[in-house]
């Protein structure tokens, strides 16, 4: 593969694969509608055979990268190779080597199993037979059944199949899991593991916590359209949220003393819920100074860091706080929507 000089690896990316290993690079992409940056400055890379994870809240720019590494949206600003290959003057070259599950992924409702994986493979000859694909996938059973049949899962199974009939090299599947109850998401989670698996690059969007810290093997966190952090989970979580949290609840009113004990750093409380952040031995100063002053939690526990709190650490709110912000807007946009078509 060869990269575009101009697009070298950025520095803040800690992938340590060389360039020969790189299946995208992303450097400095932008992209603006209106008065509205979605993207600003998107820098990454992707390195043969991992599972990239894009963590970020409904709205950070998280499709709108995605959609420009695939040719499907022009850049403002920036530049991408994915394959080697420009997305947008290389656009019919570079759809037969990729496969994509679009974040709105949808098909006829009375389409049959087998006529939507057969249309898939007639547009990229050379593929593999759909039928064993449909077999890998367990659809088979199902290949006559109309797309409205299908539940939640299938219907995951089918989108993934469709993206990989053409052997794709890389597969992007974006907010996969959105909609599915938690067996259909485990599932789910299984499909992406096999994907990794069979050969093929991973790029995984997604605003789910656990399921970017559990499948991802390295993460861009993106906020407000821009990529704030890379790397392994575990990397991010112990830069960032490194510290041991002990938690417990609790009616007592007065508990400032804590905050002088021991290796205690800070004291939060919601409600009865008591979490102490702290390092060393924080664990067994607080139990002492608890039982010091007559209290005896039993459920006083250890709790490990996350990716959540990693994501707190460097933007300063929550996810949810940003989905409900999203959803708000979209609210308010909808609303507007109906009032310009009210009037006469």
């Amino acid at each position: 593969m060869s990269i575009h000089p101009s697009i070298a690896e950025p520095a803040h990316d800690t992938a340590a694969a060389s360039a020969s290993e790189l299946v995208i690079v992303a450097r400095g992409l932008r992209k603006v509608y209106r008065d509205v940056v979605a993207v600003e400055s998107a820098t990454f890379n992707v390195a043969r055979g991992e599972i990239f994870g894009l963590l970020g809240p409904n709205g950070a720019g998280k499709t709108t990268t995605v959609e420009m590494l695939q040719g499907l949206r022009r850049p403002d600003g920036g530049e991408g190779r994915v394959l080697g290959l420009d997305p947008q003057r290389q656009a019919a070259e570079l759809r037969r080597r990729i496969g994509s599950q679009l974040q709105q992924s949808a098909l006829p409702e009375h389409i049959k199993v087998w006529e939507a994986i057969d249309l898939f493979a007639a547009l990229t000859p050379g593929g593999r037979d759909w039928r064993v694909v449909l077999d890998e996938w367990d659809l088979t059973r199902k290949w006559k059944a109309s797309f409205h049949s299908l539940s939640g899962g299938q219907r995951q199974r089918l989108f993934v199949a469709l993206a990989l009939v053409n052997e794709p090299e890389v597969v992007f599947l974006d907010e996969m899991t959105t909609g599915l109850d938690p067996a259909a998401r485990h599932d789910a989670w299984d499909l992406i593991r096999e994907i990794r698996e069979r050969g093929t690059t991973v790029v995984l969007v997604t605003h789910f916590m656990e399921e970017a810290e559990r499948l991802c093997d390295r993460l861009a966190i993106v906020d407000g359209g821009r990529v704030v952090a890379i790397d392994t989970p575990q990397g991010l979580i112990a830069r960032y949220a490194g510290g041991v949290r002990v938690a417990f609840t609790t009616d007592a009113e007065d508990l400032d003393w804590l905050r002088d004990t021991t290796d205690v750093a800070a004291v939060r409380r919601h409600g009865m819920r008591v979490e102490v952040e702290g390092g060393g031995a924080v664990l067994a100063h607080t139990a002492a100074a608890l039982v010091a002053h007559g209290l005896a939690p039993p459920d006083l526990h250890v709790e490990a860091p996350t990716v959540e709190d990693v994501f707190l650490h460097i933007t300063g709110h929550t996810m949810r706080e940003d989905d409900e912000e999203a959803a708000a807007r979209g609210r308010r946009q909808w609303r507007r929507s109906i009032g310009s078509a009210e009037r006469p």
